[in-house]
């Protein structure tokens, strides 16, 4: 994607993107007086990624409203709900939301798949990789990820607690290039603007610092669903723009609010801070401290340099003290950390395949394994290595 600039379009970021992550919250999907689904925008949506589909960009969709409806199907009381009550109340209401994305897309031939996400499943590596992989196998099908936090199970002391921040971590996990908060206001403003008449629209930000976060006010009092506002989304974009994602904050009221998007219609852009590859990068080489060690042979090291992925081929010997998903050094012949990488296989394991090639896995092991040791998408080598 091209560098942005503040006189960059939403229609330009939409176009350019390889993937995307459409946030859609409670307020948006169902209709505040009646509790009903908003069918016939869920239907606009789909037919908006249909479109934007054909030019080989990839959806995945995060989507509120499952308490709602499950709500309104058991006619549980106004005001808050108890923790269990809650939990009841998403447990009838996933399959009922599930459902109406289904029929949004089955006209256009499209699959959609639930993926129900705890705090774990992107707070801890190895269950970040596993669910990693199930939505990049589901993209690879052509299918269409519709993913929600777990609230049968979350409890109020793990849980992402908005949408807008789980929204944020699949775009990071994912690698998506383009993050979308639709909302019931169309992007930032210097202030609330039903709360102060003088607000003004501010269309770009190239940085989220302090200063811009402290124009965040609370949520909106006449949203009545979901527990988000404008301080979640700017939490959330802070999140996103640090991966790389950009960011596009804009109203999902209307139908159709891709289209609308393409067309002009007002929003706030938050310029990414680095490239998804870059910032996934940094984090392994800075952020994380390895739990082992993965020694590598000469030609091994050579390759990788080139840009290969660590085959087990060229391994020498491993520490035994880390986990499938783990960061492991990687280290010469000569004892030299030359890199970082996240490993595909469990210390145990890896033992066991060292000096192999990729078709001896498998019987080795005796499961259907992966080709790499630690695949070069996961991999970062030392500045200054020879």
């Amino acid at each position: 994607m091209a560098t942005l600039t503040s006189s960059s379009t939403s229609a330009q970021v939409l176009a350019g993107a390889r993937r995307v992550v459409i946030k859609a919250g409670s307020s948006l999907l169902n209709d505040v007086s009646t509790g009903q689904l908003r069918r016939h925008w869920l239907a606009s949506l789909a037919s908006d990624i249909v479109e934007l589909q054909k030019n080989g960009t990839e959806f995945l969709i995060v989507s509120s409203g499952a308490v709602a409806l499950g709500r309104r199907a058991l006619n549980l009381a106004a005001g808050a709900l108890a923790l269990e009550q809650s939990q009841a109340a998403a447990a009838v209401g996933q399959p009922i939301l599930a459902n109406a994305w289904q029929q949004a897309f089955s006209p256009w031939g499209r699959v959609t798949a639930q993926a129900l996400l705890t705090l774990e499943d992107t707070e801890q590596r190895r269950r970040w990789l596993n669910s990693r992989a199930t939505l990049e196998a589901l993209l690879a099908q052509k299918a269409v990820p519709v993913i929600n936090e777990n609230d049968t199970v979350a409890t109020d002391e793990i849980r992402y607690g908005d949408n807008d921040r789980l929204a944020a971590r699949v775009a990071q996990m994912s690698g998506a290039d383009v993050l979308v908060l639709l909302s019931d206001i169309d992007g930032l403003w210097s202030a609330d603007p039903n709360r102060h008449e003088g607000a003004h629209h501010i269309p770009f930000i190239a940085k989220l610092d302090d200063e811009t976060m402290a124009k965040a006010e609370g949520p909106n009092p006449q949203a009545a669903m979901g527990s988000g506002g404008m301080v979640t989304k700017l939490l959330a974009a802070r999140l996103a723009t640090n991966a790389g994602c950009t960011v596009i904050l804009a109203s999902g009221i209307g139908e159709h609010p891709l289209q609308a998007l393409k067309a002009g219609a007002r929003a706030t852009i938050f310029a990414p801070a680095a490239s998804p590859s870059d910032a996934r990068k940094n984090w392994i080489a800075g952020a994380i401290q390895p739990a082992g060690a993965v020694h590598i042979d000469g030609g091994a090291a050579q390759a990788l340099k080139k840009g290969a992925s660590l085959l087990p081929a060229g391994m020498s010997k491993c520490s035994d003290d880390f986990m499938r998903g783990d960061v492991v050094a990687i280290v010469d012949v000569d004892g030299n950390e030359i890199g970082r990488g996240l490993a595909s296989y469990g210390a145990q394991d890896a033992k066991q395949i060292c000096g192999l090639r990729s078709a001896q896995i498998s019987d080795k092991l005796g499961y259907s394994a992966r080709a790499a040791m630690v695949h070069r998408d996961d991999m970062v080598l030392n500045q200054g290595t020879p």
